[in-house]
């Protein structure tokens, strides 16, 4: 005999904001379309929402008194989505590339890197270039110090330099960010 397969609770979804009978507050500051603004008794101002055939929402809890707006909820929640979706689409998401070089680098893959950084550099992501010391070439501090000041003069008219050249362990980095660049 089979058993009966359970089903997964279901989860309760809760609503990010306070509507009608769910406010607390005795008093609240009122506001929306078609409402005259003030600060009203709970009552009335359920009152007033119930009239129109809307929801009275609180927006702002963290106020003296709470701030309520009397709207379609259904219609404010959809709202609020679509803000918060276009807000996320707009956020601009940040591309470190990173450029590995060692002390002893020779002029041609300097050139090469260098031409790969520009080119990260055109389409908006940073660059960070870092000279990685293995075994006894920490001594040549000097040499990768040169060689990132180098790189960042090189880069100077696509990107600016964020940080100078700092060592961390085994490894010298620098930071270089895009100039901002003017779209037609």
């Amino acid at each position: 005999m089979a058993l009966p397969q359970r089903r997964p609770p279901r989860r309760v979804v809760e609503e990010p904001y306070k509507v009608n009978e769910r406010i607390l507050a005795r008093e609240v500051r009122v506001v929306g379309e078609n409402v005259e603004q003030g600060i009203y008794d709970i009552n009335k101002a359920q009152a007033m929402a119930k009239a129109q055939g809307l929801d009275l929402v609180e927006v702002s809890p963290n106020a003296v008194p709470p701030v309520c707006r009397i709207v379609d909820y259904s219609k404010f929640k959809y709202e609020q989505k679509k803000k918060q979706k276009e807000i996320k689409a707009n956020a601009t998401k940040v591309v470190i590339k990173e450029i590995r070089f060692g002390p002893n680098t020779d002029d041609h893959d300097f050139d090469f890197k260098l031409k790969h950084a520009i080119n990260f550099l055109k389409e908006g992501a940073k660059v960070k270039a870092y000279v990685q010391f293995v075994g006894r070439a920490i001594v040549f501090k000097d040499r990768g110090s040169q060689l990132l000041d180098r790189f960042a003069k090189g880069l100077e008219e696509y990107g600016k330099v964020e940080a100078e050249p700092k060592l961390e362990g085994k490894r010298m980095t620098v930071f270089l960010s895009p100039k901002a660049v003017t779209k037609k």
